[in-house]
């Protein structure tokens, strides 16, 4: 037998159901077969279309897609495609298209049929796949989640939606709102979007101010106001608005104008759904009424993750669960307390101020007070209303930060002018503290009130923060310490003794040097995104991480996040406290590959860090 004959048989003996094979069977395999490469992008096996392999994914990885375009399964090294044709099937159920460059194993029909004869363990193994692959089809074409997830707004965006010239006036407009029975007037040059008008813009700038309903309507407008395409998915619309705090999104395809969907139009898409809950917030009206609201929200996001939802789709239904949740206490404590006697914003820090929460995140925050704060006058006031809320989402499930970095804590309650100083003492001073707090405070995200005094004060610290060489040395040798769990060859490391005994944490030696990375890169380059992704992405366009790395780091936040997300579920549905903790025991041959492969890419970069900023002498 030649080597690249051992070399797949010896690959096919660790596989099912192949290992099951007499010696003899799987000695004569190999020749049988033959080797195919196929580019990213290319469509294998049509739907429609006539097949007689069997292929074995030796690398890469083969997405298999229903008639109507649902991804059915993800499959990479060591799995099968193709065996549906191969047991009845005239031609194919499905589409199969690489989406890595791949290499195949290919297993002629004759030969699949004989081997199947000669061995029926073969044939029951290959049959009762096929059932599953049916089975999991039909589950997910019935499944409102997965259809909500990948609906894309020219589905149900409304056309052709009502608009007016620049040179109306407010009168002509509202006129024409009241005529057509809508919420929103869009200002439009031909098919051109200028701006866009809403009742409550009538409400607030016109009725309210008392101004001249003779002015141009563009006195009123939102000039350029956030747009998407048809092709955007509804889950994404929905994340926009939420974070936008905005009802409406004008649908912009090749510079024209061509619809627009509201807030309702998709609550109502959602409204058999359990993320549905998220909306219920603003019916509640007190912390008891509030309680173990965001328990329900990881509950809703556990379906997502049994259904197929991302890594990034699930912290994103997290994410918009707790800025919703803490955006409804903020206004039934200022109903509660009374106005804000100053301007002030509600900020989330951490994985929360990042938007990548996961189902073990606690609360990080704190407030940003205007210069105008005088402590003997206001002090009582917010020191009240942060109170109420910390306390009250402690209530609702997400619990109180064991270091007490809540805006509950006067530590952290700051005017704009103090926390500049803060930075800047962080910034030029990087004693174990203030790294500490840098970890934490630099994913700085305003979500309630004044938001603009969150974004001045971090986009301040960020530029603070560019030409800091010593503290940019100190954030690499904390990412750069925060180990993977890899042994000398490429073993995964477990705890031997205690709680988290023959388990490895994913966070302390994954996730968390790749966000340390990601926010170093950033800083270092004065880029001011908040989420690992965009830093990594923005920060390798301006060099501080080639484009590779940045890829490649991507690539492990992602899949540790999905294994992460994975244990997670199954925790809370065990009726477990969720942790990071896992057994790599209990996963299967590729996903303990998977998890190797990240953490010797995280390995890889961190041993460039302390290159770079050497870190063994710091």
């Amino acid at each position: 037998m030649t080597v690249e004959l051992e070399e797949v048989r010896s690959f096919l003996a660790d596989l099912e159901p192949f290992t099951r094979l007499p010696v003899a069977e799987l000695d004569a395999l190999p020749a049988r077969m033959t080797m195919e490469y196929v580019r990213r992008g290319e469509d294998i096996i049509r739907l429609g279309a006539p097949n007689d392999f069997l292929y074995i994914i030796r690398s890469g990885a083969v997405d298999v897609i229903d008639d109507e375009g649902i991804l059915l399964d993800r499959r990479d090294d060591g799995r099968s495609f193709g065996y549906s044709t191969l047991l009845g099937e005239h031609t194919s159920r499905y589409t199969m298209t690489a989406v890595e460059d791949s290499l195949l194993l290919l297993l002629p029909r004759e030969e699949f049929v004989a081997l199947g004869e000669r061995n029926p363990d073969i044939m029951r193994f290959y049959s009762s796949q096929s059932r599953r692959i049916r089975a999991a089809a039909e589950e997910l074409r019935g499944d409102s989640s997965t259809d909500v997830l990948r609906t894309k707004l020219r589905e149900f965006k409304i056309p052709n939606p009502v608009s007016i010239g620049p040179t109306a006036t407010i009168r002509e407009a509202a006129e024409l709102m009241e005529e057509h029975k809508v919420s929103s007037l869009l200002i439009t040059v031909g098919d051109q979007l200028e701006g866009i008008v809403t009742d409550r813009d009538l409400r607030g700038r016109v009725v309210a101010k008392g101004l001249d309903i003779t002015l141009p309507i563009t006195e009123i407008m939102t000039p350029r106001p956030r747009t998407v395409n048809s092709e955007t998915l509804a889950f994404e619309a929905m994340l926009i608005m939420a974070e936008m705090r905005i009802h409406h999104l004008p649908i912009v395809d090749e510079g024209q104008l061509t619809g627009i969907v509201t807030t309702a139009d998709v609550m109502r898409l959602l409204r058999h759904d359990p993320i549905y809950l998220t909306a219920e917030f603003s019916r509640r009206n007190s912390p008891e009424e509030l309680k173990d609201a965001y328990s329900q929200a990881s509950e809703v996001a556990v379906r997502f993750i049994e259904r197929g939802a991302s890594a990034e789709e699930t912290s994103g239904i997290m994410t918009i669960a707790a800025d919703s949740l803490a955006r409804r206490l903020l206004k039934l404590g200022e109903e509660k307390f009374g106005a804000p006697p100053v301007p002030y914003t509600f900020v989330v820090l951490g994985s929360q101020g990042r938007r990548e929460m996961g189902l073990a995140s606690d609360q990080d925050n704190a407030m940003v007070l205007s210069d105008d704060y005088v402590e003997a006058e206001h002090g009582k006031y917010f020191a009240d209303l942060a109170e109420y809320v910390c306390q009250g989402l402690h209530t609702a499930g997400q619990v109180l930060c064991p270091g007490d970095m809540m805006a509950s804590n006067p530590e952290w309650r700051m005017t704009r002018t103090k926390w500049l100083d803060t930075f800047r003492l962080w910034v030029t001073a990087p004693e174990p503290d203030a790294l500490l707090h840098a970890q934490t405070f630099f994913d700085f995200r305003g979500i309630h009130g004044d938001t603009e005094l969150a974004d001045d004060v971090h986009n301040n610290a960020v530029g603070m923060a560019r030409g800091a060489r010593r503290m940019h040395a100190h954030l690499a040798a904390l990412a750069a310490r925060r180990e993977p769990p890899l042994g000398f060859f490429r073993g995964l490391v477990v705890d031997r003794s205690g709680e988290y005994a023959n388990t490895l944490n994913v966070k302390k030696g994954g996730t968390a040097g790749i966000v340390q990375m990601a926010r170093l890169f950033a800083l270092s380059s004065g880029v001011t995104a908040l989420g690992t992704r965009n830093r990594l992405m923005e920060a390798s366009a301006t060099s501080a991480v080639s484009e590779r790395g940045a890829l490649d780091l991507v690539d492990a936040f992602d899949y540790l996040n999905s294994i992460t997300l994975r244990h997670q579920a199954t925790q809370l549905r065990e009726k477990s406290v969720p942790d990071y903790n896992i057994d790599p025991n209990k996963l299967g041959k590729m996903d303990r590959e998977h998890l190797r492969d990240s953490f010797q890419i995280i390995k890889s970069m961190q041993n460039a860090l302390a290159t770079k900023y050497l870190v063994r002498n710091i």
